[in-house]
């Protein structure tokens, strides 16, 4: 091809316009790209070193001198060990990019056109912009005193002098430091051009906004004014620019479907090439025969006049363009297609097999240092992976990452087979010395924290030999990062698939797990605590996470196993000592991890050994305090005021709500804490706590009847819940809470058909339109379809207000959700607010007065911080159990006595009898052997019951001790007669008694 450069501008006479002539100082390098500043010049390789000459007083030269002039081209060995992609001139500074992503700034800084922050002098050597580190950048620019940064995804950035608003930032304020232009952030940026005091920007879309100096029309507004924002260059609507470039205050934009190239801004030299001098505030076509590609020109007779662009560039007062003949011609640039060449490496198939290559063919230090400083740089991860579909990657914000996470484990998938062991050994060595540990605190964009979605894709974070060299420092440096960007990444866990979030999970409980494990081998505990916390916290995280968008349910955040490797009576004592601010024994309490400050890994069944383990300490404080007063009244001979060390209640089965509450009402909050002993009047049994089982089985029947109006009873779904309007006093309220409270207290089970709602509201957790739906199906689901109704006319379809209407005795009331309720129409708008007002009416509003008294007499009991470790639903099972009934496993768990043993033929008998029972008279058999038909949260194991044989006659039925969960059964001679002997058993059950 046959170059022209065309050239537009001053003209210089030969006495000061030397011949052209080649830079012996380069001649043996092949120079890619030259730039300019106001009497300086660099000069780039193919093999990414960076020459400089010219003047040097203000360190331009990068050479780590301030000469003031250097005639011939030197190489900057500072930037030696970089592959340069990049470089940029402004008048006294200069720019460079380096293939890994670090971004390299020296010269003058007069106006923080470095970039290096406040009060840094200037700089003859090359120096690091740190506060863009991690950031993928596509492309660095600088213009007189100022400079611009862009990231592959759009974001711009800019710094140094802002006398005239150039860096877009809505004001005049020169910038010390990078700072993002936001008002650019959605516009699909992909190139930038800088003139002297003045930016112009160019999009996906083919659009061009400026900014800053417009005393000479240089930003094509049709106007001499300033611009501090950026401007859309209204006159170049309508065409799609592919090129624009700018000097030192004029503006050159190519549009290809035309083939005209605009021109804006100072005109005096002749730099616009509009045939005239003087200054031109809009776009006008440069003069010329002009053309984009051959294709345009075929059909012209002419067409050997014209000129093929190839590409536009500016500088100072002139203009160039890059152009060939007709017949030799090639297409112009598009500055919208990025070149990989030149920005930030990206690490992908392309990339691995050259790698290979290189480390098969050269094992040398510089092949693998080249190769260990892309793969160590967050920039070039951040960069690799991005979300192409409908440029979605332009779209990065603090809510959405712009990256695709499938291809990011398809690569690392790749990199796990044996052909890439070399390469897998580098990455796994850049992540372990350089990727991790240097990973900011504070990064300076969204784009920089991909790195912490791409990193737990890399299979090696899931095998346990890595945990502590990868997973937990990985977990480190996510909890490092400050609130902000801590925010970011919650968002984007967010937005994850529950595929990826469950694998997070998993990846840091296995990491707990090994941890847990090999505890001894750690010879220092402060390593072990400082690892089992990160990995503890950081699935915390993920936890608080996961209750707002629920990618998985919360039981996955479960450990079983910790119950076998950790001993959960005493990591709660160490949590209680904790929370109570206690000092005692220093040297335990002190660097010790207590994993009760992390409930959410703990199963349902742990959490109950836990509040099990605060109700016995709090019983032996309780006892201690009652036997501590008994010896002293011994001690003052006042033996009549000994107090019992147990919460003993005296009750008649015929008036068991008013014994009950007489009894309950004369005990102190801190008898309340002693173990509970249950006397039935006349009654022989001593409670071993079959008893206190059936007590608690009565009392909440007697108290939970409908009867008495202080509960509605909800046919579809066969539950209750607080009456809107009840007359009984507040007290009857109270005694169910604390006798709720001493259930859970004393490890009893009971029977309450409350919805989950309840043990919300018991745990400060708002009930929603899910809570709704579990209570009554048929006001919930109605409540759902008005949500999602999609048409216009929500008023006409629904005819609703914000009312809600209660029968009481009765009577139909109309009650407002809102103040003037029945007044406001529920519409498209405020139909959200209408149910949960609704929601709130019947959970929180209606039912205040009587809950209250409930949870005050509850929580006179149970309170305290135990309870914040449930979950509602692992509070409703450990309170009424579960209907999880195996019936197997409640044979397999059977202790025989006596003559019986699992092979007897009674008990033969009696599991066939008992196995073909439907499933309500097995539960009828559970109640009368156990006081309950529900199985505790330990499941059916745990009831262990036993059957041991008697003397008796095979006239006589079966007897059931519910103290000891034992059975007393007579040895029968057929499956008839005990079938028939155990049914009348069940069915003449009322009451408790000791035979």
């Amino acid at each position: 091809m046959a170059a022209v450069f065309l050239f537009l501008g001053c003209t210089f006479s030969s006495s000061n316009l030397s011949l052209s002539e080649q830079i012996g100082a380069l001649a043996d390098q092949h120079i890619i790209h030259v730039a300019c500043g106001e009497s300086h010049s660099l000069a780039l390789s193919d093999r990414g070193q960076l020459f400089s000459w010219g003047a040097g007083s203000d360190g331009q030269l990068g050479l780590m001198t301030t000469e003031d002039s250097v005639a011939v081209p030197r190489l900057i060995q500072k930037l030696n060990q970089q592959t340069i992609l990049q470089v940029s001139c402004g008048n006294w500074h200069c720019l460079a990019l380096a293939a890994d992503g670090q971004f390299f700034t020296w010269g003058k800084n007069s106006h923080g056109q470095l970039g290096l922050g406040k009060e840094f002098p200037s700089q003859a050597s090359p120096q690091r912009v740190r506060s863009l580190e991690g950031i993928p950048l596509a492309q660095v620019a600088a213009g007189g005193a100022h400079s611009f940064a862009l990231s592959l995804s759009g974001a711009v950035f800019g710094w140094g002098m802002n006398n005239a608003g150039q860096l877009g930032l809505s004001d005049e304020k020169d910038r010390e430091s990078p700072c993002h232009v936001k008002l650019l952030r959605t516009q699909k940026v992909v190139y930038i051009s800088c003139g002297e005091e003045h930016t112009a920007v160019l999009t996906k879309s083919g659009g061009v906004f400026t900014f800053g100096a417009g005393s000479c029309g240089q930003l094509g507004h049709d106007s001499m004014n300033d611009e501090v924002n950026p401007r859309r260059v209204l006159e170049l609507m309508g065409s799609e620019v592919t090129q624009i470039a700018c000097g030192r205050q004029h503006t050159l934009a190519f549009v290809p479907s035309s083939g005209l190239i605009y021109a804006f801004g100072c005109g005096a030299r002749g730099q616009l090439g509009t045939g005239h001098t003087c200054n031109v505030k809009c776009p006008s076509p440069v003069k010329g025969y002009w053309a984009a590609h051959s294709g345009q020109l075929s059909a012209r007779a002419d067409r050997f006049k014209y000129h093929i662009v190839k590409q536009i560039f500016s500088g100072g007062d002139q203009t160039f363009v890059l152009c060939s003949k007709y017949e030799n011609s090639s297409p112009a640039v598009d500055f919208r297609t990025m070149n990989q060449a030149h920005y930030t490496s990206l690490i992908n198939d392309e990339t691995i097999a050259v790698w290979r290559q290189k480390l098969s063919e050269h094992n040398n230090a510089n092949t693998i240092n080249g190769v260990v400083q892309i793969l160590s740089s967050a920039a070039c991860w951040n960069g690799s992976f991005l979300e192409k579909k409908i440029d979605e990657h332009f779209k990065t914000s603090p809510k959405i990452p712009g990256i695709d996470l499938n291809s990011t484990r398809v690569l690392f998938e790749k990199l796990m087979n044996s052909q890439h062991s070399m390469i897998l050994e580098q990455i796994l060595n850049s992540f372990e010395s350089c990727l991790i540990p240097q990973l900011s605190s504070s990064p300076p964009d969204v784009e920089a924290m991909r790195i912490y979605l791409i990193l737990p894709e890399f299979p090696l974070l899931q095998d346990s030999k890595y945990y502590i060299t990868l997973t937990i420092p990985l977990a480190m440096a996510i909890l490092r990062l400050d609130t902000n960007p801590s925010k970011v990444l919650d968002n984007w866990w967010s937005q994850v698939c529950p595929k990826y979030f469950m694998k997070l999970v998993n990846l840091y409980k296995g990491a707990v797990l090994y941890l847990l494990r090999g505890r001894k081998t750690f010879l220092i505990p402060v390593l072990f605590n400082n690892y089992i916390t990160a990995a503890l916290k950081l699935l915390e995280k993920l936890y608080k996470v996961n209750l707002k968008v629920k990618h998985v349910e919360y039981d996955t955040f479960y450990i079983p196993e910790i119950s076998s490797l950790v001993d959960i009576q005493e990591d709660y004592l160490m949590w209680f000592l904790h929370q109570a601010g206690m000092k005692a024994r220093p040297s335990i309490i002190q660097d010790t991890v207590t994993l009760c400050s992390y409930p959410f890994i703990f199963d349902a069944q742990a959490k109950t050994k836990m509040l099990q383990t605060d109700a016995e300490l709090q019983m032996q404080v309780a006892v201690n305090g009652a036997n501590l007063q008994n010896v002293f009244m011994l001690l003052t001979l006042e033996p009549l005021l000994a107090r019992s060390p147990f919460l003993v209640l005296h009750v008649r089965r015929n008036n068991l709500v008013g014994d009950a509450l007489r009894e309950l009402s004369i005990h102190s909050d801190i008898d309340l804490k002693k173990p509970l002993k249950v006397i039935f009047d006349g009654e022989e049994a001593v409670d071993a706590g079959g008893v206190t089982k059936e007590f608690f089985l009565l009392l909440l029947k007697e108290l939970l009847n409908p009867i008495y109006g202080m509960f509605t009873y909800y046919q579809d779904s066969n539950l209750l819940w607080f009456s809107d309007t009840c007359f009984v006093e507040h007290n009857w309220f109270h005694l169910i809470g604390i006798t709720c409270g001493l259930a859970i207290y004393n490890s009893t089970v009971v029977d309450l058909h409350f919805p989950l709602a309840l043990y919300k509201k018991l745990l400060n957790v708002k009930p929603g339109l899910e809570d709704l739906k579990e209570l009554s199906p048929t006001e919930g689901r109605s409540l759902q379809e008005l949500l999602d109704y999609p048409g216009e006319d929500v008023e006409e379809t629904f005819c609703l207000n914000f009312t809600i209407c209660r029968e009481s005795y009765g009577v139909i009331e109309q009650k407002k959700l809102i103040p003037g309720g029945d007044n406001v129409t529920v519409c498209k708008d405020n139909r959200q607010e209408f149910v949960d007002a609704y929601v709130n009416y019947v959970f929180q509003i209606s039912v205040h007065e009587w809950y209250t008294a409930f949870s005050s007499g509850f929580l006179k009991v149970c309170g305290g911080k135990v309870l914040e470790l449930f979950q509602p639903s692992e509070l409703r099972a450990m309170m009424v159990g579960n209907s999880n009934y195996n019936w197997e496993e409640l044979e397999e768990t059977a202790i025989y006595k006596g003559d019986y043993s699992a092979t007897h033929p009674t008990v033969k008998l009696f599991w066939e009898t008992f196995h073909e029972f439907p499933l309500e008279k097995k539960k009828k058999f559970l109640l009368f052997l156990t006081g309950s038909d529900r199985i505790p949260i330990y499941g059916m194991a745990s009831l262990q019951i036993v059957i041991q044989s008697t003397a008796s006659g095979e006239e006589y039925l079966p007897v059931a001790h519910t103290c000891y969960n034992l059975l007393d059964l007579p040895k029968y001679s057929s499956k008839e007669i005990l079938s028939a002997r155990l049914t009348q058993a069940l069915d003449n059950y009322e009451g408790f008694s000791l035979a």
